[in-house]
């Protein structure tokens, strides 16, 4: 087995030489730092060094492939190695270039299609190197399509806990700008941890595009669902009682306090919003019930729509006390899909408007599939 090394001479080497020369030596340096890092990874992936005599050794380095990598900073002339008797590549070349190639290639695409700026031709060309014609966009795109959709429609299994969402993204369709929802589903296992689970574009909010979307992850192999957890979308409402009628509902309390707000005076939006919070604070499901009772009738003459509304709502925001206590914070809002939207946003501003559905979903998978790697390696979330 091999020996862990605090740090290896060519990254020492790769790091002074940043040090000493700059950002002019940044391409050559991160060469370095790539080949060494390939190098240190399929040492461990072998379990053996070139050469070493192991009983754990699972196979044989077997030379270097010529590669260039192109990247934001510029081209990298890499040497990929190579093994034999067992399948390798390095993951810290596909980790990050999906999205990065992925939005290239919608930049691409509205460029050859003649809704780009000047801007955007300086983007495409930093991030794919070159201009790229309409038949280099189209065979690119088939090619990384294929790849995203086995995420898309890879199998899943059993989500004690399952978070629904949508937002929107502009996309030309016929001519004219659109709104695009793009539906999200993510789920935390039995482990604790959690999952991207479904991805899908629609060109509105309907039931019949939630349907198809949760219709989708069952034929996928959901399972094992306690609790979902979403806003208040009416389209989704049905879809949700239609396929999983037998799942509770959570409605997410942080949106129906900011809802809470529009059903009094302004002058009230602070002790409307104490109100909410000292139900949701409740130790348990009757005592917020009775908190519930209590602040309907108090407000029934001061403030009859927010009383109204309170006893028309509040209780869709409760079934997280079925639930562990040490779980309530993390199933009472849709925070884990909100957070989510938030690294898509991130992504997908730079684009702005989308030349076609497909470059869009193109994208945002490619965005989840590395925010869904670091999620199943990294800490539980419950």
């Amino acid at each position: 087995m091999i020996s862990n090394q605090k740090y290896s001479p060519l990254i020492e080497e790769a790091l002074l030489d940043l040090a000493e020369q700059g950002v002019e030596i940044l391409c050559p340096a991160l060469e370095k730092l790539f080949n060494e890092l390939m190098l240190i990874e399929r040492n461990q992936v072998l379990q053996a060094s070139p050469y070493e005599r192991t009983e754990q050794r699972k196979g044989y380095a077997n030379g270097f492939k010529n590669k260039m990598l192109q990247t934001r900073m510029g081209k990298l002339h890499l040497q990929v190695p190579k093994t034999r008797d067992f399948h390798f590549y390095p993951k810290c070349l596909e980790k990050g270039t999906r999205s990065e190639r992925a939005l290239g290639l919608a930049l691409a695409e509205m460029y050859v299609n003649g809704v780009s700026t000047r801007r955007v031709k300086k983007i495409t060309e930093k991030l794919c190197g070159l201009e790229i014609s309409s038949t280099q966009v189209s065979r690119l795109s088939q090619l990384m399509d294929k790849e995203l959709e086995q995420f898309r429609s890879r199998p899943i299994g059993r989500m004690i806990y399952v978070y629904l969402d949508a937002r929107y993204e502009k996309v030309r369709e016929n001519g004219c700008v659109r709104d695009l929802a793009i539906f999200t589903a993510v789920g935390v296992n039995e482990d604790g941890y959690r999952e991207i689970l479904g991805i899908s574009c629609g060109l509105s909010e309907a039931e019949v595009h939630w349907r198809n979307f949760l219709e989708d992850l069952l034929k996928r192999g959901l399972t094992g669902t306690k609790l979902i957890i979403s806003d208040n979308h009416a389209g989704l409402k049905k879809a949700r009682q239609a396929v999983l009628p037998g799942v509770p509902w959570q409605r997410c309390y942080f949106h129906l306090s900011q809802n809470a707000q529009s059903y009094a005076s302004p002058k009230m939006v602070n002790e409307i919003s104490q109100t909410i919070q000292d139900i949701y604070n409740a130790p348990e499901k009757e005592e917020a019930k009775s908190r519930l009772k209590r602040a309907v009738e108090k407000y029934e003459q001061r403030a009859p729509r927010f009383s109204e509304w309170m006893e028309r709502n509040c209780e869709e925001g409760m079934a997280y006390y079925e639930f562990p206590p040490e779980h309530w914070k993390k199933i009472r809002t849709n925070n884990a899909s909100e957070r989510l939207n938030q690294e898509i946003k991130r992504r997908t501003s730079i684009a702005r408007l989308f030349p076609n559905v497909e470059s869009v979903l193109r994208l945002v998978t490619a965005v989840v599939v590395e925010i869904h790697e670091d999620w199943i390696s990294g800490r539980k979330y419950l």
